[in-house]
């Protein structure tokens, strides 16, 4: 009898440890069917077009006091190949980090979204994917600095409803091949800001900003700002990204808007038109490109939508930007996809 109790009462003490803790699996697999326009035509089955494909896990305890450990590991699956998007060199390329949360807010150690990239990579407000401006400009937020190793970041408390910060910094530390210069240890390292603001009536407003050191002499400076007022029928979003190296003569600008519009229950339409000035930051290459993209998407169920995505870039003569198929100079790029993204 009182091994039985004894055994009572170590599984009722083990359901306890599990009830306070939890690790999930989650995921996006999203294919299309697209045909892009560069210097040649080309159509194939590409991946990741609407949401970045990928499969997660993520966990998260109750340590007692108003204190949880939480952690998150994501990869980036090509569905196109089955290939992992990281390569050879890294499995969980598009996360991997460990932190505690509590009343003080949240610390975070590793692999994650930049400052920059938190606003760029949330569909929800502007979007980084291949068919999206900040992406085809090749801006910070969207490309050089999407995400970042070695990074600690300190996720503020609420302290008023909707608003939501961070500050974060990466050392770098091991990515800087430069042994023996001056503060070679620092190569590569950056630090950076984010603060989101979004109320009930509407209004929503955001900004980030990085400052990464690149090489010994060159430190790169990025600043994305977007405000958006959503009417109900249809909701606005202006935007502006201003990225600067030094040693260019020129920053690079990204003036953009965006209207997403609900049509009935199920549908979303979304078009967007961006300016870029200056892509190269050279002194002789002032010319601009223009971006228009429409998307479509219908939601087959909570999870699963159907979507089509069409992308113009029209370039000045010295400007050759592209959707996923190189073009040359002053010459109009395009794309189009259908496609279908699931979440799980």
């Amino acid at each position: 009898m009182k091994k039985t109790l004894l055994a009572l009462a170590a599984i009722a003490a083990s359901s306890a440890a599990f009830a306070q803790s939890s690790v999930s699996l989650y995921g996006v697999v999203d294919a299309s069917l697209e045909s892009v326009k560069g210097s040649d035509t080309v159509t194939r089955v590409s991946s990741d077009n609407l949401a970045s494909s990928r499969l997660g896990f993520k966990g998260t305890e109750d340590l007692g006091g108003g204190l949880k450990a939480n952690f998150v590991l994501e990869t980036n699956v090509k569905m196109d190949t089955g290939a992992n998007g990281g390569g050879a060199t890294r499995f969980f390329d598009r996360a991997a980090w460990v932190g505690v949360s509590g009343g003080f807010g949240e610390l975070r150690l590793g692999r994650q979204d930049t400052s920059l990239g938190l606003l760029a990579g949330n569909s929800s407000i502007l979007g980084a994917q291949g068919y999206d401006d900040l992406k085809i400009a090749k801006t910070f937020s969207g490309d050089t600095y999407r995400r970042t190793d070695n990074a600690i970041a300190y996720m503020l408390p609420k302290l008023v409803d909707g608003l939501s910060a961070q500050v974060q910094y990466s050392t770098a530390a091991g990515t800087s091949t430069a042994v023996g210069t001056e503060d070679a240890d620092k190569l590569g390292s950056h630090y950076g800001l984010n603060v989101q603001y979004a109320v009930t009536n509407g209004f929503s407003a955001g900004l980030g900003y990085i400052h990464a050191k690149r090489t010994n002499t060159v430190d790169d400076t990025g600043l994305l700002a977007y405000v958006g007022y959503d009417f109900g029928m249809a909701k606005l979003t202006g935007y502006v990204e201003q990225d600067k190296r030094d040693g260019m003569a020129e920053k690079r600008q990204v003036l953009g808007a965006r209207l997403d519009v609900p049509v009935g229950k199920d549908f979303k339409l979304q078009a967007s038109v961006a300016q870029v000035k200056d892509q190269e930051m050279t002194a002789n290459n002032k010319d601009k490109a223009t971006i228009l993209a429409l998307k479509g998407i219908y939601s087959l169920s909570k999870r699963t939508a159907l979507y089509a995505l069409f992308t113009n870039v029209k370039n000045d003569d010295q400007v050759g930007l592209n959707v996923g198929q190189a073009v040359a100079d002053g010459k109009t790029a395009r794309g189009l996809a259908i496609g279908l993204s699931h979440k799980f």
